[in-house]
């Protein structure tokens, strides 16, 4: 079994931790639903205008954890043109 964390900031339209907090919990609640991944907020918590996103996957091969994540980036990247994709690592655990 292979696990593999792909981390992203983003730049977010909010002006307000509310508005933020609503943003990050639709990317989040979409990625588990659509790539069945784990994901968090794993930083930058008290800043309104940026987000430090996690997601892991589990799969048989680094291969298929890869293609997922991948996938889940460029889906984010291509749907959600309101976030700005600042910083992206990919990392083998």
């Amino acid at each position: 079994m292979r696990v593999v964390l792909l981390q992203i900031r983003l730049r977010l339209p909010s002006r307000t931790l509310k508005e933020k907090r609503a943003i990050v919990k639709s990317v989040l609640a979409r990625a588990r639903n659509r790539f069945n991944v784990s994901a968090c907020e794993s930083g930058v918590h008290e800043q309104p205008g940026d987000a430090e996103l996690a997601f892991v996957t589990v799969a048989d091969s680094t291969t298929r954890c890869r293609a997922v994540l991948q996938e889940l980036e460029q889906t984010l990247a291509s749907e959600r043109l309101d976030l700005e994709l600042t910083d992206v690592q990919v990392e083998e655990l």
